[in-house]
């Protein structure tokens, strides 16, 4: 491998819409035993949302294996993203059986990858714009990252759905999807939600029930880039300091109908956005020098979806559960199992009691069940989890596991 991960030869390149094309149908076919590629739907002028699922057992959900997503150039004119997550399909199925890491993150996890949610907006973007709007919108004009359905109600911005925010969506409620990025440019800092706040007011905190994993997870990012953990402003934004090179969106400034935001509300899918640079269409010359700089965070933030506890909601019979409710208690947020009973919770190392419900059943999980299933993580992972009983038998399936950092 080369000083930048790679086994043949890279071109550090901006590639235009029918070339981003080319080179993913290129690594599916090149790769076949590991990628798949799929498109979610068409943008306003009918061009492909492109998908490259990355797996060792491509286009099959695998019971209790998690999914990722990347999102990026959601906004037309924030390219750093889409050429990022181009080397990195490139990187992780050039690296796949040699690397030990790469090998095992995708024996043990679906990576889904969307380098431009917006390439009608690309179209009309220009090579060395530092933080203009020309490109931002899609071909309606729309931004697309304030078009998601807002909790606080509609805006003027997302009363009607673009076509590529419908597709988005239908694709987050189509996969089990645990953890997500969107990547986009202009600042250098991990974002985390809420996105915006009830008085839609810039500068006031709206934590989610998860803060302190949302922290984390932006941290995962954050400490992995060599710079971006270290507070320094753009040059347009000298007041703009970002300690530990995270942010909570409402308390930097609120984007009502913002991605991240309905992904947590409306799906089992954590997602951060991360801000890769102060300018937004850099010159093609420092796009191996942004490469260098993200490859090590975009690989560990992947990882971070094992971060937490998983396992499988089942009946009596033994039959998966589809659509059980697990709840951890004291944190007023709840995941859904898939459609084998699998379930993915992030969480931070600690105690936690996990209940498990769904419609129909009288006991959704027998104690001696989810007692088998939790020793069973620690058993896979002794040196992080650790399993704790409930001798109050308050419930018959309140039980805890202690996890602990990897």
């Amino acid at each position: 491998m080369d000083e930048n991960g790679f086994a043949t030869p890279t071109t550090f390149k901006h590639h235009s819409n029918e070339e981003l094309k080319e080179e993913m149908i290129a690594l599916s076919t090149n790769y076949p035993s590991i990628t798949r590629l799929y498109s979610i739907g068409t943008s306003v002028e009918g061009r492909d949302l492109l998908v490259l699922e990355v797996s060792d057992n491509p286009g099959v959900h695998e019971p209790g294996e998690p999914e990722f997503k990347y999102v990026a150039n959601m906004h037309g004119n924030e390219v750093v993203g889409r050429e990022m997550l181009l080397l990195l399909l490139k990187y992780l199925c050039e690296n796949y059986g040699t690397n030990p890491q790469v090998t095992n993150l995708i024996n043990t996890t679906r990576i889904h990858i969307m380098p431009t949610m917006n390439p009608d907006g690309y179209q009309r973007a220009q090579e060395g714009d530092y933080g203009s709007v020309l490109g931002r919108p899609n071909a309606n004009k729309v931004d697309l990252n304030r078009n998601f359905p807002d909790q606080y109600g509609p805006t003027r911005w997302n009363r009607k759905l673009e076509p590529e925010t419908a597709a988005v969506m239908s694709w987050i409620k189509s996969y089990p999807f645990v953890l997500s990025a969107n990547l986009h440019g202009g600042s250098l800092v991990a974002n985390y939600p809420y996105d915006d706040n009830h008085s839609q007011t810039n500068g006031i905190p709206n934590p989610t029930p998860d803060d302190d994993v949302f922290k984390m997870l932006a941290k995962v990012y954050s400490n992995a880039h060599p710079t971006m953990h270290i507070p320094t402003p753009c040059k347009d934004q000298p007041r703009e300091v970002f300690p530990d090179g995270i942010v909570n969106g409402a308390n930097w400034y609120v984007v009502p109908g913002g991605m991240q935001d309905w992904n947590y509300l409306n799906s089992n899918c954590f997602e951060i956005t991360i801000e890769m640079g102060c300018m937004k269409f850099p010159q093609a010359s420092e796009l191996q020098q942004y490469w260098l700089q993200n490859r090590l965070s975009l690989v560990s933030f992947i990882e971070a979806v094992h971060k937490g506890v998983s396992g499988f909601v089942r009946s009596t019979e033994g039959n998966g559960i589809a659509n059980a409710t697990i709840s951890v208690f004291g944190i007023e947020h709840h995941v859904i199992s898939a459609a084998a009973g699998d379930f993915w919770r992030l969480l931070l190392p600690g105690n936690y009691s996990i209940t498990t419900s769904a419609h129909g059943y009288d006991h959704y999980l027998s104690n001696s069940e989810l007692t088998e299933a939790l020793k069973s993580v620690e058993k896979i992972n002794p040196i992080v989890a650790e399993f704790q009983a409930d001798n109050s038998f308050i419930s018959e399936f309140i039980h805890s596991l202690k996890i602990t950092e990897n």
